[in-house]
């Protein structure tokens, strides 16, 4: 019974949460139209909008539960599996509570969102989602029914009798932080590790718990942040379908036969795919498989293949429409276009320090000796093939200008960009091409939602905890700190990238952008360094830690698609990671890199 329970509540997570995205991308795309047409947009879209991702988030993070996409950092104790998952439902239960008090609050202030609608309706998705999340935890405390019974209960009540009982109670932080450091070794998720620091820190001032869901509410309607599911959306269906193949042959083309060409042209092809598809895992489950073989085939080392793509789809982050890239805007409040701009002249840096400095370029013998042609002939064959594969690849090659060029020239807003990226993917892929079916699109929106939705739940859980930090004037007592310790520039910001690097490694890179963003941003303007420059060099540090255990998830990915074992792996980037710190320096010493071609921009050329 208890089975059948548990599937019926999540049974429809999947699909709300796909509908919910669905609608996030149909109402822009209807707020587009409507305004030539109409004189005007539709009235309290851009609310409604937002709103509906905290349901897509909320359902989402459910969803991805239940399918074990909640990221962690891996089970360092095997055997206590089941108490790290008890420890995050209890903190589940917590949030429930928190979050119902906070629901409570709004219902008594009667305040209205659109059309009739209250806001606590969609609020309410907050103490529910909790609630299911910390059932579904408790519930993987126990392979025995009945144990998973109790445990499924007992964990999120036991979580909300203490909110209810302590709640404005001042207690001790030491007890909290020794639980949370033992229940991210034994597997806890990251959002509950996080959430429960942020409870703690809030329970130890006697301050209301309220105020952690708050920020998970404030961060989920964000009106820039609708745009990082669509974008990633957009981004899946392309990798779900043939458009990487087709961007495949047109990369291979252009960059030539060889061994030097295919290097260069996976390099490309890695950046850019992640850059669109929102994450360096999806680019490696997509692209590996096709661009491992084209480099054997051109007499690359298989161990070296496998580290170049590794660290290759790391690259992406600098390149828009980067969903890091969005959400380091939103957080530094920055504008979304003006970083898509800095991010370029950095990526083709870091792209060039990864092929020379990490010794990818170095010249190899080729395999099989290539067939003698006459040059003319050879130009005329590789004319015609760039012809053919750009031809075949014409809607693929021109997302980019939509995505981009749209929000760039003013014509839409950061949502609207991503949605209408959204429409043109499906249109392209199942209209044009014919392969994208109706069952492939409901799962690529399920796989975005809970995607989108255990990120979510980690910037919510994150945020709660800047805000502590912030309201508790950290970022005044850390400039103090190290304006005493150096007033170099140049000093400073060796010193901030080696954090950063280290930061990278064992933080979640959301996490990352929520907790220490706020922080550091405050110190570096300090220093005269611009809030773009900076959120660049953070980025760029960032793209580190995707190589770095026990954070660095491209590992994890690489060593699943290519069969290959951890160690070896993770031994093979060392020369990436030596490259890219290389590249960051150069970005963090010479600014204008980052600054100039937005400003440029600004100024009309």
């Amino acid at each position: 019974m208890m089975g059948r329970l548990l599937r019926g509540l999540t049974q429809a997570d999947a699909g709300l949460a796909a509908l919910a995205l669905a609608l996030m991308a149909v109402i822009p795309l209807v707020e587009i139209l409507s305004r030539p047409l109409m004189g005007k947009g539709i009235d309290n879209a851009p609310v409604v909008v937002q709103h509906l991702g905290l349901l897509m988030a909320m359902s989402g993070a459910i969803a991805a539960e239940r399918f074990g996409h909640l990221t962690s950092l891996g089970v360092m104790v095997p055997r206590l599996y089941a108490l790290g998952q008890f420890g995050a439902a209890v903190v589940c239960g917590v949030l429930a509570w928190a979050s119902g008090a906070l629901v409570f609050s709004e219902m008594s202030a009667e305040q209205m969102l659109a059309y009739g609608m209250p806001v606590w309706w969609f609020q309410a998705t907050m103490p529910v989602g909790f609630a299911l999340l910390g059932l579904k935890l408790g519930a993987r405390c126990s392979q025995q029914m009945g144990a998973k019974f109790l445990f499924a209960l007992s964990a999120p009540v036991l979580g909300a009798f203490l909110a209810y009982s302590l709640d404005g109670e001042a207690l001790p932080l030491w007890p909290w932080v020794i639980g949370l450091v033992l229940m991210l070794s034994f597997g806890a998720p990251i959002f509950a590790v996080l959430g429960g620091l942020a409870l703690a820190l809030f329970w130890q001032d006697g301050l209301p718990l309220a105020s952690v869901a708050l920020s998970h509410y404030q961060i989920t309607v964000n009106p820039s942040l609708p745009a990082l599911p669509l974008f990633t959306l957009a981004g899946l269906i392309f990798a779900r379908t043939g458009a990487a193949q087709r961007l495949g042959a047109v990369f291979m083309t252009l960059f030539g036969g060889g061994v030097s060409g295919t290097v260069i042209a996976a390099t490309v092809l890695c950046s850019c795919f992640t850059a669109f598809t929102g994450g360096s895992g999806v680019t490696i489950l997509a692209l590996g498989g096709l661009l491992l073989p084209l480099l054997r085939q051109a007499g690359y080392p298989e161990q070296r293949s496998i580290s170049l793509v590794t660290s290759a789809s790391a690259l992406g982050v600098l390149l828009a429409p980067s969903v890091p890239l969005i959400m380091y805007a939103i957080i530094a409040r920055v504008p979304i276009n003006t970083m898509f701009l800095a991010g370029l002249v950095p990526a083709v840096v870091m792209v060039l320090c990864l092929l020379v400095f990490g010794g990818y370029l170095k010249r190899l013998p080729m395999a099989v000796a290539p067939a003698a042609l006459d040059q003319r002939t050879k130009e005329q064959r590789t004319t015609e093939r760039l012809r053919t594969v750009l031809w075949r690849a014409k809607w693929e090659m021109m997302a980019p200008w939509v995505a981009i060029g749209s929000l760039v020239s003013g014509w839409a807003t950061p949502t609207e960009s991503a949605a209408l990226t959204v429409i043109y993917a499906v249109l392209t892929q199942s209209l044009v091409h014919r392969e994208l079916t109706g069952r492939m699109l409901m799962t690529c929106l399920s796989h975005c939602a809970q995607v989108i939705g255990g990120v979510m739940l980690i910037l919510g859980m994150a945020l709660g905890l800047t805000n502590y930090l912030v309201d508790a004037g950290i970022p005044d007592l850390a400039i103090e700190a190290v304006q005493g310790l150096t007033q170099n520039k140049y000093v400073f910001l060796l010193a901030l990238n080696v954090f950063l690097f280290a930061a990278g490694a064992l933080m979640e890179i959301y996490a990352a952008i929520v907790v220490l963003v706020p922080l550091l941003l405050p110190l570096a303007t300090s220093y005269g360094i611009d809030p773009v420059h900076f959120g660049i060099i953070f980025l760029a540090n960032m793209e580190m830690g995707f190589l770095c255990p026990p954070a660095g998830m491209n590992i994890y990915f690489a060593s699943a698609v290519f069969g290959q074992p951890l160690r070896a792996v993770a031994t093979s980037v060392l020369p990436a990671l030596l490259a890219i710190f290389v590249g960051t320096l150069l970005i963090s010493w010479l600014p204008l890199l980052a600054t100039a071609l937005p400003t440029w921009m600004a100024q009309g050329w």
